[in-house]
């Protein structure tokens, strides 16, 4: 696949190219462009819903795109923490892991 498709259309365009357009026009076309709420807002709620679901698949995108919108480390970190005393230990610590593994492939960019 092209380096210039969506990261929908990269993951599973192939297999459900309707889905891959509906995430790349309404999900992020449509919702995360609404006015009601800022990007980050947006990634907060978002990582922070993933976080409780115990949805770990999609972590890493949401991570990464909360620290492209401006959310730091020690944020991520803090939002995690603060989601084990209410979505529970194993949900904050698989989340901490895969944190880990999102900081250390961007290396001292998310540093902050």
């Amino acid at each position: 696949m092209s380096d210039d498709l969506s990261p929908a259309r990269k993951a599973f365009g192939q297999i459900a190219p309707a889905l891959a357009g509906y995430t790349d026009e309404v999900l992020f076309g449509d919702v995360w462009q609404r006015p009601g709420l800022s990007p980050r807002d947006r990634s907060l709620i978002t990582v922070a819903s993933l976080v409780a679901l115990y949805r770990d698949n999609e972590l890493p995108f949401h991570l990464n795109k909360a620290l492209d919108n401006g959310i730091s480390r020690d944020e991520l970190v803090e939002l995690i923490t603060h989601l084990a005393f209410y979505s529970g230990w194993p949900t904050a610590s698989t989340a901490l892991g895969v944190a880990q593994r999102v900081f250390t492939e961007r290396g001292a960019e998310s540093a902050a």
